[in-house]
């Protein structure tokens, strides 16, 4: 048990390695808003990854997978989700909000860091495909069957949690120490790390 938790950690850890869009968006959040709503993204994010993670198992991937022109529509959906969620963050440090509801949250408004957080880590359904790929390694070339498969998914889960976590402080910290127009900066130049992150996921292949 503990051994498949562990490996799915250090999974999770490598993956936590290369700073992507959801990243971004909690040290953001966090250095805006407070912790609370830093922490809140995070729990967003762990929800969705939860999901994600269970439909691989089931074997959504799969099916996905067997699918090109579903896969072809997950990415260019999850691409402009990204790019809608950069653009409103620059025009939010701009007191614009264009999307009703997902505005960046004000200080201590964990309900709105939760939501946006769910839906930007949802925004990437092709996840499921990567777990699925991954889950299946490890069944033909480590043996993991069942229940070693979930503490491996489990593992790969509270990895989310603690990096993210560490993401969120590390925002904190810096919203407190800075200025608020260079906190304002910061939500602009993250808006625009969003878009081409979101826009480098549309011509991926």
């Amino acid at each position: 048990m503990y051994q498949a938790l562990w490996k799915g950690f250090r999974f999770g850890a490598l993956l936590q390695a290369a700073v992507g869009p959801v990243c971004l968006f909690i040290f953001q959040t966090a250095a805006s808003s407070g912790f609370l709503a830093g922490e809140a993204a995070v729990l967003g994010v762990t929800l969705a990854d939860s999901l994600y993670i269970a439909a691989a198992i089931l074997g959504i991937g799969t099916l996905i997978e067997q699918r090109p022109s579903a896969k072809n529509i997950f990415k260019y959906l999850g691409a402009a989700v990204i790019v809608l969620f950069g653009a409103s963050s620059i025009l939010s440090a701009c007191g614009i909000n264009i999307i009703p509801g997902f505005g960046m949250p004000g200080r201590g408004n964990a309900d709105s860091a939760f939501l946006k957080a769910l839906f930007l880590t949802l925004s990437s359904p092709l996840t499921i495909v990567f777990w699925a790929g991954i889950f299946s390694a490890k069944a033909a070339n480590d043996g993991m069957k069942g229940r070693d498969l979930f503490n491996f998914g489990l593992g790969a889960i509270l990895s989310t949690i603690v990096f993210m976590s560490i993401a969120a402080i590390a925002g904190t910290l810096t919203g407190n120490f800075l200025p608020s127009s260079v906190v304002v900066v910061l939500n602009i130049a993250v808006g625009l790390a969003l878009i081409f992150i979101g826009i480098k996921t549309a011509f991926r292949n």
